[in-house]
């Protein structure tokens, strides 16, 4: 075996690479965090083997203590325990793969979010008396340590600096802090932040007067930051590193309402800016959901901004949400509404947060559920099953609430005899449809995906999220709904032949493999991303007016006969195209232009407005090149010869790659960047001099 001559600081360095590729650089598809959350469950997650006797005795104690007498905990009884248990340990290991993959974490360094997760998997819960993470093995039934943003930023802001030798605010005044950083124990250091940030006291959240302060982009991000610190609100922009890297990206507005003396001080709401658009809205409650006395101010702030009505769903939930947690406190009966929405039949619950709002399992808690279920149904009770599939199999079951993973033919053979599923629905291993007859309404999501053919395939009437038949060779005899709530995958058809889609598509659709618009009718608009990766030519081609995530039209050849949406709310992918005639771009493209094959500008009429990167690195000559004033991202113009004819953006929110410029002349760069600018080829005194030029500019 060859030896490797690599010094072990350039191995680590690859192997962090590698984290970050597999982590943040598949975002636009959510199936490969969903493989990597897999691979840690099954990693980390405690086995039902593992479980040890002593749990199941404690719960024998618990149960004595509460007036049940001796119970006897049976083997369906562990499996039905270590079921719950296995859950929450993968949800909240969840919580921080999602986070630290998500771009809210990008202003953390690869090193550190490896060091911070790495370290969480090896603790167990938080001892309040003790001050104290316990000590997790493979054994611990506990869930995974909750993820607390602010303590998070806080501790990443401080080990960063450590490590670059930089200064730490005010450690002198705090030994505690000071001696916990020398060690650079995460448990401990996670553990004293938690512990810094109180959470705000319930009587100064009833008082809702107060102001509005926005911090204008690319302001001082230290008053942001200090006005946060100390008030517990679990936002990752207490750290400073990240209140930096936002405030780059846009406005960021905080409403504070009036503390004890009268004083706008107790943050309340976040509202974070990317560029014109609103990035996200925050609360202090928990999983930063707004706190149940808020609603009113965030609605009357939301009307000021162009796409504040997006917030109106999750601002009527939380308000109706707010109205059943009242009657709940006064003992009042729910109404028939109240429950259909409680239990989430007609669509989810959206919030402000990250996760589920808890009212809504605190509310349930302790309800009869099926008698509440057959209220708002009209099916008996006793044809309602909840959760299990073991009842879903049931004789006489008619309504499931809940989700259902079957695998086996009998399984499959009863969900004749099932109308309805509140949840999702997935037989994956299916690999025909004959005899299969599927509920009428499935409440969440479908997936079929190891269907080849169609035959035979009778779908549900309502699909509430997403449909999954991505193995479908062929769309004879397929039927699909009038509407699918999310996303909708056929991405291994090649033809479009008997192909009917639904009218609209509210996520991502899925058309990857397809190598012909023939016959292919768009619905008007769809809600996610459009994936027609294959397409070589847009003959026969009608795209929605509208395409809410990225349009990848990677293999693309020529413009011809292109009519592309007003509007694309992701990025969308042109790499391919050689020539810019006939093309006309949107309006607006919300994430990256990548158009990194076209070899002259001439007909070219860029977007004026790009959030993110602009792919152009084949273009040799700026002639006909007009570049909007303002780039999210970066900007690659790294084939570039000359910059006769070149008028660069006024800012640049990454890097400019200029890296074949052979010569400095005629040059003008932008006011600002946000990343570098490279410059590899040009001379080096005219690179000094253009140092000398535009101090504020980090050229290389």
């Amino acid at each position: 075996m060859k030896k490797s001559h690599k010094k072990p600081i350039d191995k680590i360095s690859d192997f962090l690479e590698v984290i970050k590729r597999t982590h943040t650089g598949h975002r636009d598809d959510p199936r490969v965090l969903e493989r990597i959350k897999e691979h840690y469950h099954k990693e980390y997650v405690i086995k039902p083997e593992d479980i040890p006797e002593s749990y199941y005795d404690n719960q024998k104690r618990l149960a004595r203590e509460q007036g049940h007498g001796d119970i006897e905990i049976t083997d369906e009884t562990k499996e039905q325990l270590s079921e719950v248990i296995i859950n929450d340990q993968n949800s909240t290991l969840d919580n921080w793969v999602n986070y630290l993959s998500s771009p809210d974490s990008d202003s953390y360094p690869m090193w550190a979010k490896y060091w911070a997760f790495n370290n969480m998997l090896k603790l167990s819960t938080f001892d309040k008396e003790k001050h104290a993470f316990g000590k997790r093995d493979k054994g611990t039934v506990a869930p995974f340590p909750d993820l607390n943003r602010e303590a998070l930023a806080y501790v990443v802001d401080a080990i960063v600096k450590k490590a670059g030798n930089e200064e730490i605010p005010d450690i002198e005044n705090n030994p505690e802090f000071k001696k916990l950083l020398e060690g650079s124990n995460f448990g401990k250091l996670y553990a004293y932040a938690i512990e810094k940030v109180t959470p705000t006291e319930e009587n100064e959240l009833l008082n809702t007067e107060g102001r509005w302060i926005k911090y204008p982009q690319k302001s001082d991000h230290m008053p942001l930051v200090e006005s946060l610190q100390g008030h517990g609100t679990g936002w990752c922009t207490a750290g400073e590193s990240t209140a930096k890297i936002q405030l780059e990206g846009g406005d960021f507005y905080v409403y504070y309402s009036n503390d004890k003396q009268g004083k706008p001080t107790i943050p309340r709401v976040a509202i974070r800016m990317s560029d014109s658009k609103i990035g996200e809205v925050r609360g202090i409650a928990k999983e930063q959901n707004l706190d149940p006395y808020i609603g009113e101010v965030v609605k009357s702030k939301l009307k000021e901004f162009p796409d504040g009505a997006k917030y109106e769903k999750k601002e009527r939930d939380m308000k109706k949400l707010t109205e059943i947690d009242k009657k709940k406190a006064k003992g009042e009966e729910l109404t028939k509404d109240d429950l259909t929405f409680l239990y989430q039949l007609d669509s989810r619950i959206e919030g402000f947060g990250y996760g589920e709002d808890p009212r809504t399992e605190e509310i349930t808690k302790g309800r009869k559920i099926k008698a509440d279920l057959s209220s708002i149904t009209g099916y008996l009770e006793e044809e309602i099953s909840i959760g299990t599939e073991k009842e879903a199999m049931c004789e006489g079951i008619k309504f499931h609430y809940g989700g259902l993973r079957l695998y086996k033919i009998e399984s499959i053979n009863r969900l004749k005899f099932i109308e309805r599923i509140s949840g999702s629905l997935s037989l994956d291993g299916l690999e025909s449809a004959k005899d299969l007859k599927l509920p009428k309404i499935i409440g969440r999501g479908l997936s079929l995906r190891g269907l080849r053919f169609a035959e035979g395939l009778e779908l549900p009437e309502k699909i509430g999220e997403h449909l999954d038949l991505s193995s479908l060779k062929s769309a004879e005899g397929l039927k699909l709904p009038e509407a699918v709530g999310t996303s909708l995958d056929l991405s291994s058809l090649k033809s479009a032949e008997g192909l009917r889609l639904p009218e609209a598509v509210g996520g991502n659709l899925y058309l990857s493999n397809l190598l012909s618009a023939e016959g292919l009718k768009l619905p008007e608009a769809v809600g996610g991303s459009l994936d027609l990766r294959s397409l070589e030519s847009a003959e026969g081609l009608e795209l929605p007016e509208t395409v809410g995530g990225n349009l990848n039209l990677n293999d693309l050849q020529s413009a011809e006969g292109l009519k592309l949406p007003e509007a694309v709310g992701g990025s969308l992918d042109l790499r391919s195209l050689e020539s810019a005639e006939g093309l006309e771009l949107p309006e607006t493209v919300g994430g990256n232009l990548n158009l990194s094959s076209l070899e002259s500008a001439e007909g070219l009429k860029l977007t004026e407005t790009i959030n993110g990167d602009i792919y152009l690195s084949s273009l040799q000559s700026a002639e006909g090149l007009k570049l909007p004033e303002a780039v999210g991202g970066n900007l690659y113009l790294s084939n570039l010869l000359s910059a006769e004819g070149l008028k660069l953006p006024k800012t640049v929110g990454g890097n400019l790659n200029l890296s074949s410029l052979q010569s400095s002349e005629g040059l003008k760069l932008p006011e600002t960047a946000g990343g570098y600018i490279f410059l590899d080829q040009i001379p080096y005194n005219e690179g000094k001099e253009l140092r000398k030029k535009y101090p504020n500019l980090k050229i290389v």
